[in-house]
């Protein structure tokens, strides 16, 4: 299956500049800083070096810029239960597209969320939008997740040829989330399973954010990259 697409910072104080600092082998290892928007700081952002972690305490609507971000906006007002949503904040997610279309990066949402529509977004296997952004769609099963977990990332100024090179599929779920008529045999995953980010895609998707660059040239004519995998297929 296939999806086509096509393309063409600091989070910190001054001090911070542009970089981060971690240990690979021995040597330092200077990293462009990424912040991470609207995360769970018992999730994995806060502990991968050279992410900037905003969670619910630090409030991701003040962030500044100018560095690429990844974005968690909360799902439940966006997705097929929201009318049974009640403690989110429906608000989030527009600002949170408006981040990522204004510093480059990543925004994850499941699928099925209905930002895509309300904001315009572009669904998967089309060219890309006025601000360069394109949306892929990806199964978390294929980082780790015990679920299937279908879900969009809106891309802004990212390498897709980077994309394209490290993108997983495949993947065997031992958990469902749906009903149990549905799900077989496969186990019910805990509220907390269902919610979990696993490292690898975490790390992942730093990764991607650091390849942001908006004044990165983009086609508009569609089909000029394409992106293969079971994990890609538009809805």
């Amino acid at each position: 299956l296939e999806t086509d697409l096509q393309t063409d910072g600091d989070a910190r104080a001054p001090t911070r500049a542009d970089a981060g600092r971690a240990r690979r082998g021995g040597a330092a290892v200077i990293l462009r800083i990424i912040a991470a928007l609207y995360i769970d700081p018992r999730g994995p952002y806060p502990k991968l070096p050279g992410v900037d972690a905003w969670d619910e305490t630090r409030d991701a609507r003040g962030y500044p810029g100018p560095g690429p971000v990844i974005v968690h906006p909360p799902c439940g007002p966006w997705g097929l239960l929201a009318e049974f949503c009640r403690l989110q904040d429906s608000t989030l997610a527009p600002l949170a597209v408006g981040q990522v279309r204004g510093f480059g990066g990543v925004l994850e949402h499941p699928v099925g969320s209905r930002l895509w529509e309300h904001c315009n977004l572009p669904p998967p296997g089309e060219g890309p939008d006025e601000h360069g952004g394109v949306t892929i769609r990806v199964e978390q099963v294929a980082w780790g997740h015990t679920c299937r977990k279908p879900t969009l990332l809106y891309l802004v100024g990212c390498d897709l040829d980077f994309v394209r090179a490290t993108i997983r599929t495949g993947g065997t779920p031992t958990h469902g989330i749906s009903s149990k008529a549905r799900r077989g045999a496969l186990l019910a995953p805990s509220s907390a399973a269902r919610r979990k980010t696993p490292l690898a895609f975490a790390e992942w998707l730093v990764a991607i954010a650091r390849t942001a660059d908006l004044s990165r040239p983009f086609r508009r004519e569609p089909r000029q990259i394409g992106l293969f995998g079971e994990g890609l297929a538009a809805q």
